[in-house]
């Protein structure tokens, strides 16, 4: 028995459409679109299929109309999908939701970095892995505050601030309860950067070593003797999401986020992550390594 499909004018359709969708919105309409294309449909296939219209089926699929969980699994039901597991993944994503926190920041920062603050909240695990920088999640207030003031083009001090305040407001997911797990591959060149000075520096690593002993946390480094390994010109951000195909790479480039996930990118940043973990230092022998360059400075 097929799941119900409410035809007509439905409460979802009676909605206003969005102008300015969410990160989040933005990717359940797409997931919406692979399970369509999957089943070898266009979009007005689809709506005759279904008992909408085509711009009905648009608008779902571009973020800008509501879905309930019972249309998504109705749609996946005609569509041929029969991976639960994916389809109640992305039933999971629907609903009216209430207004996350980086809201309070939508007039001040780029909304990509809203998108990023939306994705780690909903995240099932986190992992980063950097070259010259710390990663966000896992920097000091001051170490943060310098990075910041070496972004080109200059921002202004409240800018800055307001940056600052965000990114460590981010950090609530590894503090939370339960907190997300986290995995950091941090190059040995990102540990003797100085941001902000030698007593800055100094504070950012002991609060590393305080974060590397915490259970869901796992710092792993990367050193110079390491040699080369793929990924090493880039900052990659990798959220696993309930189902590996929900999962998202954020890419750090100095014109903004990237975000990837089309299955063959996923698949990709996966690899070039177990291999650079597999380069890396056991998470004893890292806090080791990093204790030795704080006693150093």
């Amino acid at each position: 028995m097929p799941p119900v499909w409410v035809t007509g004018r439905s409460k979802e359709a009676d909605k206003p459409v969005r102008t300015n969708p969410t990160g989040r919105q933005l990717r359940l309409g797409i997931e919406l679109r692979k399970l369509r294309e999957r089943a070898g449909l266009n979009a007005t296939e689809a709506g005759q299929l279904l008992g909408v219209k085509q711009n009905q089926i648009s608008n779902m699929e571009a973020g800008r109309a509501g879905v309930s969980p019972e249309r998504v699994r109705t749609m996946a039901y005609h569509y041929d999908c029969s991976d639960t597991a994916l389809v109640e993944a992305i039933a999971g994503m629907t609903g009216d939701r209430k207004r996350g926190w980086w809201e309070e920041y939508r007039e001040i920062l780029p909304s990509a970095l809203l998108d990023l603050a939306e994705v780690e909240h909903h995240a099932a695990r986190l992992c980063t892995a950097i070259t010259v920088h710390m990663p966000g999640l896992l920097q000091t207030t001051d170490h943060a505050r310098e990075t910041f003031r070496q972004v080109v083009p200059d921002l202004s001090p409240p800018n800055i601030e307001h940056r600052v305040s965000f990114r460590i407001k981010r950090q609530a997911v590894i503090f939370r309860d339960p907190p997300t797990p986290y995995v950091a591959l941090v190059h040995e060149a990102a540990l003797r950067m100085q941001f902000g000075g030698f007593a800055v520096a100094k504070a950012q690593l002991r609060h590393l070593l305080d974060m590397s002993e915490r259970e869901h946390i796992t710092i792993k480094v990367l050193p110079f003797a390491a040699g080369g390994f793929p990924g090493s010109g880039q900052s990659i951000f990798y959220s696993s999401g309930p189902v590996p195909q929900l999962d998202t790479v954020h890419l750090d480039q100095s014109h903004g986020p990237v975000f990837l996930d089309a299955e063959a990118q996923l698949s990709k940043y996966r690899l070039l992550l177990e291999r650079m973990e597999a380069k890396a230092l056991a998470p004893k022998e890292s806090r080791e390594f990093i204790h030795s360059i704080a006693q150093d400075l």
